[in-house]
């Protein structure tokens, strides 16, 4: 078959790719066996080429396909689907790189050499407005995904709300496990945003390895410029083993079958991923839209969020100490006061004046009482550990100990008090009261505060020198 000629008919960038049947029903050996000249232009000048200045040789007809194209096993599947299975198979898939989508196309060719099957690449750019229309398939995929999504826009609870979106996406898919993780590559840490599982499994999550946070860093290479991973086969699982033994290792141990995973992102930014574990994989295709259409609605909703924690982190956050300020003290007090939160009795209040402060500052200037101030924040950090903690004024602090024993909460007052009592260092005036049966915070913050002040009379009685106004 004249298989040059044939290509050279059709008008988009198009190739004959050839897939060699194994006996098992598996295939091997994927080649281009020709292009037209749409293709060749690709192929001899890669557009999106991260050095365009160096440039793979002419073409040469029946190369191994990785030599013009990315090596991927999503690629490679469908091929197989094509060329060996006869399918027809139209996806799309979004270039990262360059910000486009493109329309592929997959056609069986009627031609067998052997154990050597054919079938056509074509290629081209689309509209994001034109995706939706691409199919009818297309179309149930993204109102399914709307309907569920829909309920992220104006909720009250994200995280609520998200881990209901998710457990809704997963049963669309028929998937064991879905997960979304939020990457923080600036502080080298990542979390689990949302998550649901099926009834019953038994899979090993990636948060129950040591080193998730290696893991999910290998994504990234892992996917280049595709848009998503998918492993759906033993030849799936081998590609990953040569590329990402980190991530294979995990997966093997962890039981996994099969993943679909994309990353989220949001103005080109990497903001995390989602992905679906052990699905059917004859609906691979409709899981692969449904996490495509899932992450246009949750970068953007992610993003916002994140954006809120940002701004709420800024409001609420004393930007000198970095404990919480008097802005999130009130706020918090406001919202016990008027039942919107409940605290977990019993609790404890205690006040803390930093003395000294004013004679610091003149002798030593700002800077040494900005250190002060750090260094008062910390020895509470130290003392008062996993309790809420306030920068309440200048130099005034108040800390919140809930669900805390008498006797525990007597010992951090007391240890507060040992290591806050060097008049020529950190040193301060505290007051406590603990609530065994007062559920008003309001009367417990004004028994605490009016015994910081008794302890701070005690403390000028005893250095009237230190007493500046």
């Amino acid at each position: 078959m004249d298989f040059q000629k044939f290509i050279d008919g059709i008008l988009p960038t198009a190739c004959v790719v050839s897939v060699k049947r194994k006996n098992d029903g598996g295939y091997e050996d994927i080649r281009i066996v020709a292009g037209n000249n749409m293709f060749l232009q690709m192929a001899e000048h890669p557009p999106f080429a991260t050095d365009p200045t160096v440039h793979p040789d002419k073409f040469i007809p029946n190369s191994p396909y990785e030599k013009y194209l990315p090596k991927t096993p999503d690629f490679e599947d469908i091929c197989f689907r094509t060329a060996i299975q006869k399918k027809s198979v139209h996806t799309y898939i979004h270039l990262n790189v360059c910000d486009m989508w493109f329309n592929m196309f997959f056609m069986p060719i009627d031609y067998e050499d052997g154990d050597t099957c054919y079938c056509i690449y074509s290629t081209e750019p689309c509209d994001v407005d034109d995706i939706n229309s691409a199919s009818t398939s297309s179309m149930t995929t993204a109102n399914d995904v709307l309907k569920t999504c829909i309920k992220l826009r104006g909720t009250n609870d994200f995280k609520q709300t998200i881990n209901e979106v998710i457990q809704d996406i997963r049963e669309l898919c028929g998937a064991e496990v879905c997960t979304v993780m939020l990457m923080d590559e600036e502080n080298g840490k990542c979390n689990i945003l949302a998550k649901s599982v099926m009834e019953k499994s038994t899979l090993k999550t990636v948060t129950q390895f040591a080193n998730f946070y290696d893991i999910a860093l290998s994504w990234k290479e892992t996917l280049g410029e595709r848009d998503c991973i998918i492993i759906k086969s033993p030849s799936n699982m081998d590609f990953i083993s040569e590329t990402n033994n980190i991530w294979y290792l995990t997966l093997k141990e962890a039981g996994v079958d099969s993943v679909v995973l994309f990353p989220l992102r949001h103005n080109r930014e990497m903001i995390g991923y989602i992905w679906m574990t052990n699905f059917n994989v004859e609906n691979t295709q409709r899981i692969k839209e449904t996490l495509e259409f899932t992450t246009f609605f949750l970068s953007s909703e992610i993003a916002g969020y994140n954006m809120m924690k940002r701004l709420e982190h800024i409001g609420y956050t004393d930007m000198l100490t970095g404990i919480n300020n008097r802005n999130a003290m009130n706020n918090r007090v406001s919202d016990i006061v008027s039942g919107e939160e409940v605290l977990s009795e019993p609790y404890g209040i205690v006040f803390a004046d930093l003395n000294g402060l004013k004679r610091v500052n003149d002798e030593g200037g700002h800077a040494a009482g900005d250190l002060l101030l750090k260094k008062a924040a910390l020895v509470l950090q130290e003392v008062f550990i996993g309790d809420s903690i306030y920068r309440a004024g200048g130099d005034e602090y108040m800390v919140i100990a809930e669900n805390c024993s008498e006797e525990a909460f007597g010992k951090k007052v007391s240890e507060l008090k040992m290591r806050a009592g060097d008049p020529n260092n950190v040193c301060f005036s505290v007051g406590s009261f603990y609530n065994s049966s007062c559920s008003d915070i309001r009367s417990a913050m004004r028994i605490a505060d009016e015994a910081m002040y008794k302890d701070k009379e005690e403390y000028y009685a005893k250095y009237p020198e230190r007493k500046y106004r």
